[in-house]
């Protein structure tokens, strides 16, 4: 055990930071490789690879993953806000050069190789873009002379569209819908909450418009007889399962999934372990992002309180279009369910935010704490 007498920096970290996140955190990781196991070896077999090529790989990824997390948690807000800038710059330059330079994979370019490895430069943005617009916001609310909010809406545009040329729509949503909560939450009048309901309708439409790959996702979505096949085979997935699953690594609906080990991991889960694992999983989502947006109800530093509400907001909306996609309650997305899902971008970077997430909701001593106690020592003292 660490004692609270300890004057060692982990010691400090362990008894200010929440461990009953963190352990949250852990426990996703662990559910992941669970499913992993159970939904990848069927599309390794498809790709003529070795048939745990996917899970080795996902574990491999989860080592860095835990390495990140609990790094960038013994960060301070200004370290935070230094890194966030440099990885914000490095990713935005990626994305651009992702366009010229790397693959076409199925329509788009998101993917693109650094040193060897293919990096989808996207993910990592998403967390610095938060940190960013969170600072912005902060600074608003410090400064009302400084036009925090014009160059919020301005990073907002640049990030939109570096993405829809990709074109990447699920997370040009998912940063536009965190955006608007972070507005909101900043104080936003209700004639800016109609121009943006307004601004999001027009861009929808647009896409579809002008965007075929859009148009045909929309349409098999609303048109029964459209292909919808991974959503229809996900749903029946759920069906088969029941509440309490046919059991590990009985299930047959994994086996024509093409995206069983990514994006409908959520579904295999449901066949093989039940509804009632699906059930713990929402759950755990839900303690992580309402325990952040009560810590950070409860932050007294505007950046902090910005911040760690959006990289909540940011983790919960990405999981609940994940979960809803398998549930065929909106269209395909193409969006990774955190920890849970293969993907060494996806994992290295939602470590990368939920890290920033524990550093920013650790406990800290206000300024009046530590200046009381020192006030009455020095007047003990004097007398």
């Amino acid at each position: 055990m660490v004692s609270r007498t300890e004057r060692t920096p982990f010691a400090a970290w362990w008894w200010a930071v929440d461990r009953l996140m963190l352990l949250a955190l852990i426990t996703l990781m662990l559910a992941g490789i669970v499913l992993s196991l159970a939904a990848s070896p069927p599309v390794a077999l498809r790709l003529k690879l070795d048939a745990f090529y996917f899970f080795d790989r996902h574990v491999l990824y989860l080592l860095p993953a835990l390495v990140t997390i609990l790094g960038i948690s013994f960060q301070t807000p200004r370290q935070i806000r230094r890194v966030a800038l440099i990885v914000f710059v490095v990713s935005f330059g990626l994305v651009i050069a992702a366009f010229f330079f790397g693959p076409e994979i199925k329509g788009a370019h998101r993917w693109i190789t650094v040193l060897g490895a293919n990096i989808q430069p996207s993910e990592f943005l998403k967390p610095a873009f938060v940190i960013l617009i969170s600072w912005l916001f902060a600074e608003s609310a410090r400064r009302p002379d400084m036009p925090a909010n014009t160059m919020a809406l301005g990073l907002l545009l640049a990030v939109i569209s570096v993405l829809v040329v990709q074109p990447d729509f699920g997370q040009t949503m998912l940063i536009a819908s965190v955006w608007g909560a972070l507005f909101f939450i900043s104080g936003m009048r209700l004639v800016w909450v109609a121009g943006l309901a307004a601004t999001a309708v027009v861009g929808l439409t647009a896409a579809y418009f002008a965007v075929p790959h859009v148009a045909r996702r929309l349409q098999g979505y609303f048109d029964s007889a459209g292909d919808n096949f991974q959503m229809d085979t996900a749903v029946e997935s759920f069906i088969q399962g029941g509440w309490f699953g046919r059991g590990p690594g009985e299930g047959t609906m994994k086996r024509v999934l093409p995206d069983s080990h990514t994006d409908f991991v959520f579904a295999v889960g449901a066949e093989e372990f039940g509804i009632a694992l699906c059930l713990v999983l929402v759950m755990l989502f839900a303690f992580i992002v309402l325990r952040a947006l009560i810590k950070a109800m409860n932050n007294t530093d505007p950046f902090a309180r910005f911040a760690s509400a959006g990289l909540a907001i940011l983790f919960g909306v990405q999981s609940a279009i994940n979960m809803a996609v398998n549930l065929a309650l909106i269209p395909e997305k193409g969006i990774t369910l955190p920890f849970i899902s293969y993907g060494g971008s996806s994992m290295i970077s939602l470590a990368y935010g939920t890290g920033m997430l524990l550093a920013l909701t650790r406990e800290r001593p206000s300024a009046d704490l530590i200046a009381t106690p020192l006030a009455a020592g020095m007047s003990g003292s004097r007398a």
